[in-house]
This record gives structure tokens, sequence and C-alpha cells, in this order.
């Protein structure tokens, strides 16, 4: 029988009641929930209300004569339909490009660098039963007295969210509530933006566009791989907006049932007036769809119309259909289908303006047409979904998962919907049937293709469930045996890095950091008992380790924790005591949560510093099972933050990092950004699901272990198209494809550079660190061959400096790791070309352990 779960919600009996529970049940690590406060004076209705307009450098007032005076429409009648024509053309509007970049917003160089002295003396073996009485961790009931005197409940208010609970932080729609509300989001192969009255239409509407590979711009050529340094696409392109006549300069953007994978966007001729207009927004839509319910539509183009022709056959019953050509020479479909009431009858006024000749109900849907789509689309008109329904399951090595989209409109229509790449290469045989031949450009993921289906099912058949804490290869599964001559030569360095002040150097002012140097001892203590076999000297390390620990686990370190109820999460309180929101990787915005908690960084608003930290505590707990049960609590909201799958948990999101549509994470929270969300590290995003994996396992939550397995797979085959580059790849442009990896992957371009640097070694090694067992299961040895003779073979890696040399020769061990291993057992090795947050003895034995040493 195989782990089956609805919903990926079937938690076992503990995780469900820790889901559910209130906050004074103290068995649960709920840091505690304060009201939202919303300071002296402050109406709490204003969390729903839009920030006044500020004019940013793409917004530039229309041209007069698009908004309002009419200009000269030839009708002619045809065999196809009735089609106005315009008489005079008009230039394009163009949009532009958003030249922000990355090192705008520079970080820190995610490694450790200072030095770490040598031990005073060494750690003597203990009995191995010898334990410290380290107190247990307790629910954070209590917030820090300089965050309960904060007057707000978190920097980033919640702009125009009608819903309550946990909002989500990092999904595609975020720039609906952020900054003016009016960036893109961007939903493959459409982008949607408000235009707030601005930009070459003059719509207060949704505006809606679609770039083809030949409007990309691509970066400089790059010195010795001729590949372009970056490709990013247009944005501001209003080739379409729906709108409506009661919408004007007091139209108020909300958003309410605000979901991991949908989202429902209104504009509202006010704040407090009802929708004019509402548009049920989901990734990969083959339509965008507005709503109406009385309100008088109104089309609207920065592109310019060339002819606007009503078909002259309707594609079903109740569905009428125009035609529009722009100006740019592209085609867009328009349905219109009508639930009571007239049907839509447009009137073309000028170039940019066609509008209804009464109040409409119903829906009118627009799709671009790139020249043999128009059947796929008559076939799917008047319906669209409104939701995801996610549900998989898992049996031994094969994993499954499926989109069950929530449908709206006539019943008797099949859903249009585009998939990724990743997905169209890991359908199962009844939903790759329904493949379209339509297909559209997306910006960063490949060509989008169309599907006829109100379900999609995938299939993962290499699950990595044999993977734990060792040294793994595909071909070989796990290493547990290294010679007793390696074990010699590693001892002395274990010994040495064993006794090293393990509480000092966890005691960094940065989650991120400090997470790392916790996952260093950890992975150091695993291979002294489970390689090297030296059971006394590997318990005095674990003993130590769990003091470190325990100041996390107790909330006592620099920044500590706290639940903030704004968005629903834990968050660092370093923002709150600085006034910074960079501070500490932007974790208080939810920047890198799924990094932080998982070695625990924190790193433009994601979470990541959670994998360091669940990954410390699956080790410690896989040494010593009795220490589980103190600290499950604990673990378990972190766990919750970055990947909670109950909808029924009233204090965390959904997925907050995971996106189950793109197949990896976004690291990027709450900040309003022209190119969408991103991520840099595609590293850490594994690494913080082969901690879920793993804390899964040691905690017997065999469901946490099997939907990890069943992410991992589907990260290798996303991030092999996405991020991850050999020479067979064909998703990305062939222009970038020599970078061999993305660098920083937005939503509307690809950079190949960091955050921190364009060194080559910061920008190929932030994919690679840390080095862990999964390793290899996502960078292909073929992948890491080709990446190296791109850029470090014959002695070019001799001139990198620091901890990224490590990196670098780490991460040869996949593919010559006697090599690696030579290197790291060099008698003049410098341990300054060790990164602070890795061990040298898991280096040598990872290495020696994959080269039969």
């Amino acid at each position: 029988m195989g782990q089956i779960w609805g919903l990926f919600v079937l938690l076992t009996t503990l995780q469900v009641a820790a889901a559910i529970a209130s906050p004074d049940d103290d068995s649960v690590a709920v840091p505690y929930a304060q009201p939202k406060s919303f300071g002296p004076g402050r109406d709490p209705k204003e969390a729903s209300t839009p920030t006044p307009w500020k004019k940013r450098q793409w917004d530039g007032p229309p041209p007069s004569d698009v908004l309002a005076f009419p200009a000269k429409v030839i009708t002619s009648i045809g065999p196809s339909g009735t089609a106005q024509v315009l008489a005079d053309k008009k230039t394009p509007a163009g949009g532009f490009i958003p030249f922000q970049t990355c090192l705008d917003h520079v970080t820190s160089v995610p490694i450790l660098t200072s030095t770490i002295p040598k031990p005073t003396s060494l750690f003597p073996a203990v009995s191995v039963i010898a334990s410290l009485n380290v107190a247990p961790s307790i629910p954070i009931k209590q917030c820090l007295e300089t965050f309960l005197q904060i007057p707000f409940d978190h920097p980033v208010r919640r702009l125009g969210i009608t819903a309550e609970g946990p909002i989500q932080t990092n999904k595609f729609y975020g720039n609906f509530y952020l900054g003016n509300q009016t960036s893109p989001t961007f939903l493959h192969p459409y982008s949607v933006a408000w235009a707030r009255g601005q930009g070459a239409s003059g719509s207060w509407g949704l505006a809606i566009s679609h770039i083809e590979s030949k409007q990309r711009v691509y970066g400089p050529i790059k010195p010795g791989t001729g590949a372009a340094s970056y490709f990013i696409n247009p944005i501001g392109i209003q080739s379409l907006c729906l709108s409506a006549k009661e919408l004007n300069n007091g139209t108020a953007l909300t958003t309410e049932s605000p979901t991991d994978l949908s989202v429902l966007v209104n504009l509202r001729p006010s704040a407090q007036a009802a929708p004019a207009v509402q548009f049920p927004l989901v990734q990969g839509l083959g339509f965008i769809t507005g709503i109406y319910n009385g309100a008088s539509p109104v089309l609207q183009t920065g592109v310019f119309y060339r002819t606007v022709t009503h078909t002259t056959t309707d594609p079903k019953p109740g569905v009428i259909k125009y035609k529009l050509q722009l100006e740019d020479g592209t085609t867009w479909l328009v349905y219109a289908h009508h639930t009571r009431g007239s049907p839509l009858d447009l009137e073309v006024i000028n170039n940019g303006l066609a509008q209804s000749k009464a109040p409409f109900y119903g829906i009118i849907q627009v799709a671009k047409d790139p020249g043999d789509g128009e059947k796929v689309y008559d076939q799917a008109c008047g319906a669209y979904p409104v939701g995801v329904q996610l549900s998989g399951s898992v049996d031994g090595t094969r994993g499954t998962y499926t989109f069950s989209f929530n449908k709206a409109g006539m019943s008797g229509s099949t859903l249009a919907m585009f998939a990724l790449p990743h997905h169209q290469s890991s359908f199962d045989a009844c939903t790759r049937a329904k493949l379209t031949g339509l297909k559209l450009q997306t910006t960063t993921k490949g060509m989008a293709t169309g599907v006829l289906a109100d379900a999609w099912t995938t299939v993962e058949p290499n699950l990595p469930i044999n993977i734990g804490f060792l040294p793994w290869l595909p071909e070989a599964g796990t290493i547990s045996a290294i010679s007793e001559a390696t074990k010699r030569s590693i001892h002395n360095v274990a010994q040495q890095e064993v006794s090293q002040n393990i509480l000092d150097q966890t005691d960094q002012n940065s989650m991120y950091f400090s997470g790392k140097a916790l996952a260093k001892f950890a992975s150091l203590i695993l291979v002294i008992q489970k390689l090297l076999e030296d059971q006394g000297l590997a318990q005095a390390g674990l003993n130590q380790l769990k003091v470190a620990f325990a100041r996390f686990s107790q909330n006592a370190q620099k920044y500590p924790l706290v639940y903030e109820s704004g968005w629903g999460g834990v968050v660092s309180s370093a923002t709150y005591q600085t006034g910074d929101n960079g501070v500490d990787f932007g974790n208080t915005l939810y920047n890198d949560h799924h990094f932080h908690w998982g070695y625990c960084k924190i790193r433009r608003f994601f979470c990541v510093d959670s994998l360091y930290l669940i990954y410390t505590a699956a080790v410690i707990g896989h040494l010593d099972p009795s220490w589980i049960h103190a600290n499950k609590a604990y673990v378990d909201m972190l766990v919750r933050d970055i990947a909670n799958p109950s909808t029924r948990d009233t204090y965390f999101p959904v997925w907050r990092a995971f996106d189950w549509f793109h197949g990896h994470s976004w690291a990027h929270g709450l900040f309003d950004v022209l190119d969408g969300k991103d991520q840099e590290s595609s590293s850490e995003d594994t690494m913080h699901t082969y901690a879920l994996k793993m804390w899964g396992a040691v905690s017997g939550d065999m469901n946490l272990e099997a939907r990890s397995n069943l992410m991992l797979a589907l990260q290798a085959r996303s991030l092999q198209s996405y991020y991850l580059y050999n020479s067979t790849n064909t998703v990305q442009p062939r222009e970038f494809i020599p970078n061999k990896v993305a660098g920083i992957l937005f939503e509307n371009k690809i950079d190949h550079t960091t955050y921190f640097g364009t060194n080559i070694e910061y920008i190929q090694g932030i994919h690679m660190l840390p080095l862990l067992p999964h390793t290899p299961f996502i960078r292909t040895p073929q992948f890491v061959r080709e990446e190296w003779e791109t850029y470090f073979s014959g002695g070019r890696v001799d001139s990198v400096q620091g901890g990224w040399r490590g990196i670098l020769m780490a991460n040869l061990a996949t593919v010559d790791p006697r090599g690696a291993y030579a290197f790291f057992s060099r008698p003049d090795f410098q341990p300054g070309w060790l990164d602070g947050g890795q061990s040298l003895t898991w280096l040598l034995s990872y290495s020696a352990a994959l080269g039969g040493l």
C-alpha cells in the first residue's frame, strides 16, 4: 500500500493536533499571537484601503485622444463577421525594461569568513549514555517587549486584503498588495497589472500582456563562454485592459480568497463599493477572465486597435466572440458569456477604446492567438478556474501529484490551461493525451503548451527514498563505510574540529549564519559517530550541540523569534529592534525563511534560516532519539512556517515557500518588485526539502517524509530545466545556456549574478552550497562535469580565494571524489579555504566515501 494524502493534509494524529491547536495549548510551540494593533487613531479598515498612487519611472500620462476622443471607424460586414476598422493607424506603445541591477539590493556573502580559533584543548571521549540536563523547548508564549511597543503588527501592512487569517507572503500575486499595487503579476504565459490610470491606455482596469521571445533583451556577452549575462522581458505593455465605465480615479483594488495557487482580485469604484469587475487568477490560465455583475465593460489598449471584428458564428450558445488585431501585429480573442440581460455589444470609440453599449452580467475572457489557437479557445471558452485542489500519493519510489482545478462558468466546457515544460515531461498518459498544439512563450520558463483538461496528474518515478544522512550516489546508494586507514587520517581533523567552541560559533547576530554553524557541527558529529565510529567523541560533541541548539529552542538568541499575526508567521525580531528591513537578509519580511529555518538562514524574505535548524534537529534526533520528544514542538513550528500543508492551520499559510506549479521555491517575501518573485540559491532550496525529509524520518512523520521525497524529485526535474543547464537543455534561450546556472531566477528575467557580487565562484557556488547526501540527485554528474570544464578546470580553480575554493572542490567530489579528497587532505591545506559553515571532517569523509577510499 502506498501513502496517499488528499490536499497533502492527511497528517499524523499528532501533527493534525498541532496544526489546529489553540494558542493556549502548551503542547504547540507557536509564539503567542497578539491581536492586531493599528496604533492610535488608525482605522482597522485602512488595511483594505489602497494608498495614494505615487508616480514611478515608467508611469506616464496616456495620450488624450485615447481616453475620450472618437476616431474615424469604418464598419464593414463580411463572411467572417462585422469588422470595425480604424481609419488611422497609430504606433504601438512599447513597454520598458526595468533596469534595476541585482546589486542594488546587495546582501552579505553567504559564507562564514571569520577566523575560527584553534581549540585550547581537545574533547575527551565521554560515556555514550551521558547527556546534559538541557531544558526542553517550550512554546514561545511571550513576544519581546520591544515588539509589543511597535504601533503596527508588521512593518508591511496588509494593503487591500479582505481575507482573515494567515496570508501568503511569497506567492505570485504579492504585488497586488505591495507598494503601489501596480507592479506586474506573472501567470505564465500571461502577465497582468493594475493600470491605475497610467500608461498608454490610461485604463483603471487590469492590463494584460504577453511577451514573445523576439521581444527579450539580452545583456552583454560574457568573455570565455559567449553567453549573455542576463535576459529580461519588457513590462508595461498594455495589450488589452479589462475595465468598466464605473472605474475612475477613486478606484480601489482589493484581494480576497488568497491561497497558495490562486487569488481573487477586485476592482471597486471606491473602497466601500461593490466590485465593478472581479478577476480570478490561477497560474497557467488559458484566459484572463473578468466577472461583471451589472457594470459596463470597457476594453482598452496601449498597443492600439487595427480592427475589431464581431465574428458571425458564435463558438457556443450564449457566447459571442470578438477578434482584435492590434498595431503590433498580434491577434487577441475576446469571448463574452452573458448570464442574464443583453449580450456584450462593443462599440469602438477610437484606436484605444471599445466599450459596451449597456451594462453586462456575465464573464468576458481574453486570450492571445499565436495563429493556431482559435479552435482550442473556442472549445474551452465559457469556463474558468477559480482555485486549485492539490493532492498526491507516494508508493515506494513512485510519486504523483494532481492539480484539480475548481471550475466555474459553463459546466459543459473543459478548461484550457497552460503547462510548463517540466509539467509536460512528467504528465501521466491520460493528461499527456490532452495536450494541444497551442503554445505560448513564457518569460523565464520556456514554452508553455495548452492543455484541455479540468485536472492534471504528473508522475515522478524515481523518488529518492534511499537517501539518508550519509554520502550517497545514484548508482551505489548510501555509502556507510570507509577504510581503516582513511578513518585514522580523518580522525585527528575531527577531534580538532569538534573541540572548537560550539557555543560561540553558533551565537551569531543572524539566524542564517547561526544556522549554518549549527549544521556544520551536526554533520561533523554525525561523521564521527557513523563513519569514524568514535562513539565517545561523538557523544562529547553531541552534548555541546544540544546546548547550542537549546539557545534557539528556548528563543534566547541575539534576535529572538516572534510570531506576528499580521501575515501569520514566525519571524526574526531583528527588524523590530533595528528598524532595518534588510537586516538578517530580510527575515522579518519573510525573505528566505525556507533557507533560514532549514539551516537557519534568512535572506530576501524567504525563511531559509529554518532549513539549517531543521537539518540540525534531524541529525540530533537521529543520533539521540530520546531528544526528539522535548524539542518536537519547536521544530514542527519551523516546519509549519515554511511548509505547512494544512488549510486547517490557523497560524501559518499553506506552503509559504514552495510553489507546486513551478516546482521550486521563491525566496522573495514582502517586497514590491517589477520583475516578480525570485530565488538565488537553488541548492539551499533543495536543502530545505532534504531537511524536511530527514526530520520527517527521525520524528516518525511518514507523511512529511513522503511529501518531501516527492518535492525533491519535482525540484530535480524543475531545476534541471530552469536553473542548472547542461548542453542538452532546450528550455532556456540558447544565448543564456552556456552560463550553466541561472544566477538569480526572477519571474521576468534571469540574471547570471548574485546579490553579493559578480565573481564567477559566487555565481556558480551559490548553487552548490552546502554539500549534502542529496546533492548528486539534483546536480547530476553530467552537469557538474560540464560546469567544471567551463569555468574551473585546467588549474583555474587555484586562483579562487577564500571559502569559495573549498565549495568548488567539494562540488567536484560528484565526478572526481579522489581529486576532491586529495585537495582537502593536502598537508598545506589552508583553513581559509573552508566556508566557516562547513566541516573539513565532513568534506573529507564525503569525498572518501564516494571515492572508495
